[in-house]
């Protein structure tokens, strides 16, 4: 029997600027990645969106960004060891707050774009994240990047994590996800993410956008609520890996 968890990046507005995804995901997913107000999000839309996730019995989790709102995260930010785990703490302070009011306990850690990317590539700097975040909860689950150097540096510090695929994403050789200023490196057409997701969960594979396979391995499949077809894609995901025998559950569930 093979569990999985769908995951999506939630609440990503600020202000008078609205989130992106449809409300009908959160009926989808068994996990939502919330902004935490560094590089979107912000205490209303926290709040809002916890609400969400509590009415769809979704489980949260904290996405911190870089302090980059105009950039959305995505921007690259020289920063030191410290500055990137206070980045971490601050934000996933911010939203254990506002969990709590909703009787929610923070499930997962999944950071945000270029932090992300970062962070991924990096053993010591993902093991120094992992040594602070720990101090605040040591049985907060660590979601990142299928086979990364992020996930061995998990494994090493003995946390909880997950494996995350994308399935709205194309990679290359060497299994990191292909730079969005890079055409084809995000995936709009529904059959080409269905066909990734099939292979990479089921055959333990994907083909790179260099032609070539990379192994990878899947606890998580992650779908972008920025994406104008995150509902469509998560729906038929769920539809064609339930026929594949695939039980969709939270990560707490099973890692």
């Amino acid at each position: 029997m093979r569990y999985i968890d769908l995951n999506s990046d939630v609440g990503e507005g600020f202000g008078q600027y609205n989130s992106f995804e449809k409300n009908e995901l959160y009926n989808t997913i068994t996990s939502a990645n919330i902004a935490c107000g560094y590089h979107s999000g912000d205490p209303n839309i926290m709040d809002y969106t916890c609400g969400l996730c509590n009415k769809a019995m979704v489980e949260i989790g904290a996405h911190p960004g870089f302090p980059d709102l105009l950039g959305f995260g995505r921007r690259k930010m020289d920063v030191s060891f410290n500055e990137a785990a206070n980045y971490c703490l601050y934000q996933l302070g911010a939203l254990n707050a506002i969990a709590k009011t909703h009787k929610k306990k923070i499930q997962h850690l999944k950071l945000h774009g270029a932090f992300y990317n970062m962070v991924m590539k990096d053993y010591k700097l993902s093991q120094y994240i992992i040594k602070r975040v720990k101090e605040l909860d040591n049985n907060l689950i660590f979601l990142g990047l299928s086979n990364s150097n992020f996930i061995s540096a998990c494994k090493e510090e003995k946390v909880r994590v997950a494996n995350e695929i994308f399935a709205d994403r194309a990679y290359d050789k060497d299994g990191n996800l292909v730079s969005r200023k890079i055409p084809g490196a995000v995936i709009i057409d529904k059959t080409k993410a269905i066909d990734q997701v099939k292979n990479i969960v089921l055959y333990g594979e994907v083909k790179t956008i260099e032609g070539s396979k990379v192994k990878l391995n899947t606890d998580s499949i992650c779908i972008h609520g920025d994406n104008k077809e995150a509902l469509d894609f998560a729906q038929e995901i769920r539809r064609v890996l339930e026929g594949e025998g695939v039980i969709f559950k939270p990560l707490k569930s099973f890692v």
